[in-house]
């Protein structure tokens, strides 16, 4: 007979991005909840994720900086990486926010729970030996890296996981996967002086982007210096002395010292007693309704474990959107193409909305613009090259925005406020950008579309 660990208005199984934003939420709509964890609070996107990941990035950035100096007028040079150091201050990040989130926790008076849950009833989870009933029951167990089942040994062929924590800087890497992971490490490593080869089995890198947002980035890396094997299916791999050989289909081989596998992340879902308890799944993910419930008493599933977008900040959403279903509050659903997505490589690619692709086969007659960062002055002081696409409904609101170049990320909340507030491209016309900024870029975009272009050449 297990114990009895208490009986709570929700109790939710993983604290990552979607768990412990559920907690939060709970627990300010005075409920009792027990947040178990079998890690650390924060999850992936905190440890080994979005967090680790961009602080690698920036390092990057400032390695680009140190090389490029004498393009500003500035005598610096780059003297190497020292990757002891990066990770130090990667680490003092992360471990500044765990903190910061341990805290806010402890705060809320929210129970956490370390050790490994598992489902053992439509109301309960069991740590240890110790039984939490709940209410509410929120699985969130999250997501990791798929391995294609290849022999992951850490040292020549590794994941995004033990990327991150690697001791030196490969002289070469072949990447397997365009993805999002898969172009962010590529960067990385092009900029800490590594030789880098991205293959990708689609015709083009980050695939579920705008087609030519994705043609600005490849050209972009091979300016670069990234090399790319588009449209080709990887093979096999066998390590040697050195470290890898990896075929492709066709027969070409590619020599590295390291293969970063970085084909995407599969559900954590097995051995959690979700089949047991009659949990709807589909290829190890959670299926659930519009509520995020899974139709099994009152189990709800938010995050990497249900196949919605692979965002942290998708996670966050879900989870407050569960803690709100379940107060009454009835939150409105979740408009997934309302999401902004940001792939954090140099230059960076940026959207908000739909393709042109989808927004055909969902039977939009479409206007669109490309804008070239070329006009824009803040562009050109920052030397980065790309474009700001926009297409709209003909005589009707935008229905995406798509940006390649350097720091489009932070324009890209703009671009959501346009889109979920499904604004016409006249009315954003008359918004005064700041001069000189990027974000003209997107207001230039809009005045081409409202038929009043100012600085584009026809």
């Amino acid at each position: 007979m297990s114990e009895s660990g208490g009986t709570f208005d929700l109790v939710i199984l993983g604290a990552g991005s979607g768990g412990y934003a559920a907690a939060l939420r709970a627990a300010e709509l005075d409920m009792s909840v027990a947040l178990i964890e079998k890690d650390k609070l924060g999850g992936t996107c905190l440890h080994q994720g979005c967090i680790p990941t961009k602080a690698l990035l920036h390092a990057a950035e400032v390695a680009d900086s140190a090389k490029e100096g004498e393009k500003f007028g500035v005598k610096s040079s780059f003297d190497g990486i020292d990757v002891p150091a990066v990770h130090k201050y990667k680490d003092k990040v992360v471990g500044g926010l765990h903190k910061g989130l341990s805290g806010l926790i402890k705060s809320r008076g929210i129970t956490v729970v370390e050790g490994e849950g598992k489902l053992t009833g439509p109301d309960e989870v069991t740590v240890g030996g110790t039984a939490y009933k709940g209410r509410n029951i929120l699985l969130s167990t999250g997501s990791k890296p798929k391995t294609l089942g290849l022999d992951i040994d850490g040292e020549k062929v590794v994941t995004s996981e033990q990327a991150l924590r690697m001791d030196k800087t490969p002289s070469s890497v072949v990447v397997l996967g365009g993805g999002v992971i898969g172009v962010e490490f590529a960067s990385v490593y092009r900029s800490f002086g590594a030789e880098v080869t991205v293959v990708e089995a689609l015709p083009h890198l980050v695939p579920v982007e705008e087609e030519s947002s994705s043609k600005l980035l490849e050209r972009a890396f091979r300016k670069r210096g990234i090399k790319q094997e588009l449209g080709t299916p990887f093979e096999s791999v066998k390590t040697t002395d050195t470290g890898v050989s990896v075929t492709l289909q066709g027969g070409k081989t590619l020599e590295a010292e390291v293969l970063l596998v970085a084909i995407g992340r599969g559900p954590v879902s097995e051995g959690l007693g979700y089949e047991e308890q009659g949990i709807p799944m589909e290829r190890g993910f959670v299926t659930v309704d519009e509520n995020l419930h899974t139709g099994v008493g009152n189990i709800y599933a938010v995050g990497d474990l249900i196949p919605t977008l692979q965002l942290a900040h998708v996670g966050f959403a879900e989870g407050i959107f569960v803690a709100e279903r379940i107060a009454g509050l009835n939150p409105p659903a979740i408009d997934y193409d309302g999401v902004p997505r940001i792939t954090y490589c140099e230059p960076e690619v940026a959207s908000v909305g739909i393709t042109s692709a989808t927004a055909k086969e969902r039977g939009y007659e479409v206007v669109e613009t490309n804008y070239n960062l070329a006009g824009n002055g803040k562009s050109q002081i920052l030397q980065t090259q790309g474009a700001v696409k926009v297409i709209a409904q003909k005589d009707g609101p935008v229905l995406g925005v798509h940006m390649v170049g350097s720091r489009v990320g932070e324009l890209v909340a703009e671009g959501q406020l346009i889109y979920n507030w499904e604004a016409l491209p006249s009315e954003v016309a008359q918004l005064i950008h700041p001069h000189p900024t990027q974000s003209e870029a997107l207001g230039e975009a809009h005045l081409a579309l409202a038929g009043k272009p100012l600085h584009v050449h026809d």
